[in-house]
């Protein structure tokens, strides 16, 4: 009954996590989560800011998709591919965000029903079945425990999920320019508060997004965890960073026309 029990949580996951654009509704599961938890396990909270600020990301990156590819508007066909490139760059990110949510959802659940059983401890390592068994079975779970916890929730989503599928995804992107401001991101989550950033130097690096997912946590209990929950509300419009926005519009207007037999700039 073991296995069984977890496909249906998993099955479950999947279905409340919502199709792939549904971020919103995958923030409102985690917030769920957070609380179910006796907020104690940070790791659902820290992924629904990820989801709520990831539809502003998304939409920046559409605008910034076509304002880059203005320059190449007496070629078509090379338009269109790039930015059926991106979407579909932007779509694998998307899936990555369902299945991690999905997936979290089922062993959340899984272990706090039925505990540290021998089949999960397959499926996510002895260390983390017992951190997690701990945060569901005592309301005495300090600081360094909470750390502890979000610690192996972020790894183990991105040994089983978010590594590969990263790396996948950017090895079979090609659009120079946007690739490299992709391995740039800058997180920008309403709880950071002014004169505190997170910014990649290389976002299909594992080990850096270990590490900035580290910084994103301990801001969350510098402000205060009830702070980083009342301002999950407040990604509002979602628009465009300022000095980024400047940025794309300045880059499309450096950008010589192109002629229409160009071959050199398929990887631009």
């Amino acid at each position: 009954m073991t296995i069984e029990a977890y496909e249906a949580l998993r099955a479950e996951g999947y279905v409340l996590a919502g199709e792939r654009d549904d971020l919103g509704k995958r923030a409102d599961l985690y917030l769920r989560m957070f609380m179910d938890s006796g907020q104690r396990n940070v790791f659902p909270l820290i992924a629904a800011h990820g989801a709520r600020w990831a539809v502003g990301y998304f939409r920046l990156g559409r605008l910034g998709g076509m304002l880059m590819s203005l320059p190449y508007l007496l070629i078509p066909s090379l338009r269109r591919a790039k930015l059926a490139d991106l979407a579909m760059f932007a779509d694998k990110f998307k899936d990555i965000n369902r299945r991690v949510c999905a997936e979290s959802y089922a062993i959340f659940h899984y272990t706090r029903v039925h505990g540290g059983s021998s089949f999960i401890r397959s499926v996510i390592g002895d260390d983390f079945a017992d951190i997690l068994c701990e945060s569901h079975a005592t309301a005495e779970f300090s600081q360094a425990r909470r750390e502890a916890l979000f610690l192996a929730f972020f790894n183990w989503e991105q040994d089983t999920v978010v590594g590969p599928a990263v790396l996948e995804a950017f090895d079979n992107f090609h659009w120079g320019v946007i690739k490299h401001m992709a391995t740039r991101t800058r997180l920008a989550f309403t709880y950071f508060g002014k004169g505190f950033s997170v910014r990649f130097n290389t976002f299909s690096s594992k080990a850096e997004r270990i590490c900035r997912g580290l910084q994103v946590y301990r801001r969350a209990e510098e402000v205060g965890l009830a702070h980083v929950v009342s301002t999950l509300g407040s990604y509002k419009n979602q628009g465009l960073n300022k000095s980024l926005s400047a940025s794309l519009f300045c880059w499309v207007a450096a950008r010589p026309r192109l002629p229409a037999n160009s071959s050199s700039i398929l990887s631009r």
